[in-house]
């Protein structure tokens, strides 16, 4: 088995679209980066983008648990500017059986540069009741978890 770091460490390189007039980082992208963070951890873990997500070339059906965004939340440290690279540390954390978050924290070199928090709820897609978490997911959170200490 694969050491979680493959799939919970990853690298954003910054680009000049990334950035505002001043050449730093604009607001709304943390979040984006976030959720492209987590698809890509999904990716590298083994997870089939069509299997989470609606509307993949290909998909005969989308998948028949939705995972919506419900909370989110981000917290800018430093000034992070085109051309940095990132190393992106992925914190994911199951909330109760159909809900979970990922905390995303970006650093530069030894320092944190900005943290975000997506939480996602899981529903039927049909029906939009509240569901169990899918299998595959539910299963990346547990791998994503080992060697953890949880408090109680």
């Amino acid at each position: 088995m694969t050491s979680p770091d493959h799939w919970l460490k990853l690298e954003r390189q910054v680009h000049f679209g990334d950035t505002d007039a001043a050449g730093v980082m604009h607001f709304h992208q943390l979040l984006r980066w976030c959720h492209e963070a987590w698809e890509e951890s999904l990716e590298r873990y083994g997870i089939a983008a069509g299997s989470v997500f609606p509307g993949c070339r290909g998909q005969q059906r989308w998948p028949a648990v939705a995972l919506p965004v419900v909370h989110c939340q981000a917290d800018f440290k430093r000034p992070v500017h085109g051309s940095d690279r990132l190393q992106v540390h992925l914190k994911p954390q199951r909330l109760d059986p159909g809900c979970f978050e990922v905390r995303s924290e970006f650093h530069l070199d030894a320092t944190v540069m900005a943290c975000g928090l997506v939480r996602h709820l899981a529903i039927h897609s049909d029906s939009r009741e509240r569901c169990a978490l899918p299998e595959t997911v539910d299963l990346w959170l547990e791998a994503s978890a080992l060697g953890q200490i949880t408090s109680l």
